[in-house]
């Protein structure tokens, strides 16, 4: 049967259009976006060069597998006696998840690159494997210090590079994930194979991949900690976004190093190579950016967060979405080059920050902070043009950024610095040892900690919930739980095999962060004790009135408490009572069966009892 030339037509053409919708859908929908070129497109290698990296191979359109991205760094690490190449071990889907540790000396182990004295970047690429830029641009600076002159960037630094950290997700890679971003072709998932995103995990620490990775900083010592991301949100002029906790957080001494020493280098070498880099903000208004933008202090759930509170200088970069891949992965090669070119010079001046942060033991401490909306600081930025417009077909309201570049002047820009929750730190916490996750999570994350030998008697500091209030569905596999805290002196006798942390140590803050219940990314708040709200005994009203009346009558001023706490009811003796009333004595019984049963010894004395102890 033959199909009329008008429907053959038709079809020919919705076939065309699905098969141009599918390969050019992002560009079809994104905002527009200006041609860019700039001096970091030569260092494109061509298809002549046998160490032409993969992604070059499609001119930096796309990104290569797993497989192709290992094959290439074992031939190029095969070929480089400074280069070696390890697994710190398997992911869930068992893929090596990889280093590749670089230096003049050719160091194979943590105690060789320690022993040459000189300080180490630890560059992390695909934390979200659909962010993938920072996988491509360290292959192509590895390729170039081993082949192409630049091998006096290792004169006075070492690297240690981690192509793809989500290696599970890299490999879930579609032309459909992410859609606000603009390439690489095909791109990684943002979850682990767990559906866990890694970067909210380094408080916690579920998954095997961060727990390898704490390890690996641990072993590994870095001096300056480089995570590469990529950003959602606003349209704006920068390709090359970056953040870290201001000097208000937990190392005031690395943040103004960051500020003063790093920030101005990296910014020149960016806009030298035909890049803008810019602060890492949000816009404050998803609907209104003329009211400004604000940066946000992160929590140890995330790396930059994770890296202030244990006094790691930590950068979490985000490229920017909007911009070409080919864009992007140029511009984190120019950063991270420019960064090697600093700390061969300055990197003396980087550690005595550090070292000041480390020494530092403030009596205080701030967990969480809020915007400081009554303190803006007015700065230019470099934005884009947009409307607020209602689509005429489905009448959303959106905004549409036109692609048109903007200056902002005397932009307000909130910053999260205003404390919220400020604690005492303690000299110690102590905990029994029946805590096995938690007590691990510790060990993995370096946290010093002491094995009580004897049973040891107390004098600390408890903590009891109340109106605890858990999230409604699970976050990152947790039913997370928050509540307010009575604090009271209490004397205890600890079982040998309990668990001592000291706060005076390099990670205190840390342990502060994880083990004081008040924290947002607290142990507690994860919900690792959520066994504190559990009743696992009962009492029956037959047995508890009986036992009422005894305890009233031993005890006068039980019995007052009592009286306070339920004044004297009237009777009511009207056979025409409400249900309402009824329903009132009833549930004064049960108020009153409860308020026995807690007086009483047969209680659960442990019940909502936090069983972390603090030592002020």
């Amino acid at each position: 049967m033959k199909l009329p030339i008008a429907r053959f037509l038709i079809i020919l053409i919705y076939i065309t259009t699905s098969i141009n919708f599918q390969v050019h859908a992002k560009d079809n929908i994104l905002p527009p976006v200006d041609n860019w070129s700039g001096k970091s497109a030569e260092l494109i290698h061509k298809d002549s060069d046998t160490w032409q990296t993969p992604a070059e191979r499609t001119q930096l359109s796309d990104t290569p597998s797993y497989d192709e991205t290992v094959a290439y760094l074992k031939r190029l690490v095969a070929s480089e006696n400074k280069f070696n190449m390890l697994s710190l071990g398997k992911s869930p889907q068992q893929r090596d998840i990889w280093l590749v540790v670089a230096s003049k000396e050719g160091a194979k182990t943590p105690q060789a690159l320690a022993a040459n004295h000189k300080p180490t970047v630890f560059i992390q690429a695909g934390i979200h494997s659909g962010e993938i830029d920072g996988k491509d641009a360290g292959l192509m600076l590895l390729r170039d210090i081993s082949k192409n002159g630049k091998k006096a960037l290792l004169d006075n630094v070492n690297i240690v590079f981690m192509p793809i950290f989500n290696v599970d997700g890299h490999e879930r890679s579609s032309p459909f994930n992410r859609v606000n971003q603009r390439g690489p072709k095909s791109m990684g998932w943002r979850t682990t194979a767990q559906n866990l995103n890694l970067n909210r995990d380094y408080s916690k620490a579920d998954t095997p991949e961060m727990q390898l990775l704490i390890s690996a900083i641990n072993t590994w010592q870095p001096s300056l900690y480089l995570d590469i991301h990529v950003t959602d949100g606003e349209d704006y002029q920068y390709d090359i976004t970056y953040g870290f906790n201001g000097e208000h957080a937990d190392s005031p001494n690395i943040s103004r190093w960051l500020s003063n020493e790093f920030e101005p280098v990296i910014n020149k070498a960016l806009a030298d190579n035909g890049h803008k880099g810019g602060p890492l903000v949000f816009g404050y208004d998803s609907k209104n950016f003329k009211k400004g933008i604000f940066g946000w202090t992160a929590g140890p759930r995330f790396s930059n967060g994770w890296g202030d509170v244990r006094h790691l200088p930590t950068i979490l970069i985000e490229n920017h979405s909007l911009k070409p891949y080919k864009q992007r992965v140029l511009g984190t090669y120019v950063f991270l080059e420019a960064t090697l070119l600093l700390l061969n010079n300055k990197a003396d001046s980087l550690a005595v920050a550090t070292q000041e942060d480390v020494k530092s033991r403030p009596a205080k401490m701030t967990l969480s902070w809020d915007l400081d909306t009554e303190n803006p600081e007015l700065n230019d930025f470099l934005g884009k043009e947009y409307t607020n417009q209602t689509d005429k077909l489905t009448r959303i309201n959106y905004i549409n950024w036109n692609g048109k570049s903007k200056a902002y002047q005397d932009l307000p820009t909130f910053w999260q610095r205003k404390a919220k929750v400020v604690v005492d730190v303690p000299k110690a916490f102590y905990l029994s040892s029946e805590h096995l996750t938690v007590i691990e999570r510790l060990k993995n994350q370096g946290i010093e900690m002491e094995v009580l030998a004897n049973a040891t008697k107390l004098s600390a500091t408890e903590f009891s919930a109340k109106d605890p209030e858990f999230g409604k569905v699970p976050f990152e596999g947790h039913l997370t739980v928050k509540a307010q805290f009575a604090q009271q002196a209490v004397q205890v006798v600890l079982p040998s095999g309990s668990i001592k942390v000291k706060t005076d140590q390099t990670l205190g803050r840390l342990a502060v962060a994880l083990l004081d219940p008040r924290a947002p990314d607290s142990y507690f708040a994860w919900g690792f004790f959520n066994q504190m709200f559990q009743r696992t005994e009962y009492i029956e009203s037959y047995a508890i009135v009986p036992l009422a009346n005894q305890m009233l009558a031993q005890d006068p001023k039980l019995l007052a408490d009592f009286l306070k706490a339920f004044p004297p009811e009237i009777a009511i003796i009207n056979e025409e009572e409400t249900s309402e009333i009824k329903d009132l004595f009833k549930s004064k019984s049960d108020e009153k069966l409860r308020w026995f049963y807690q007086k009483s010894p047969y209680y659960d004395k442990r019940y909502m009892k936090y069983p972390v102890l603090f030592v002020y």
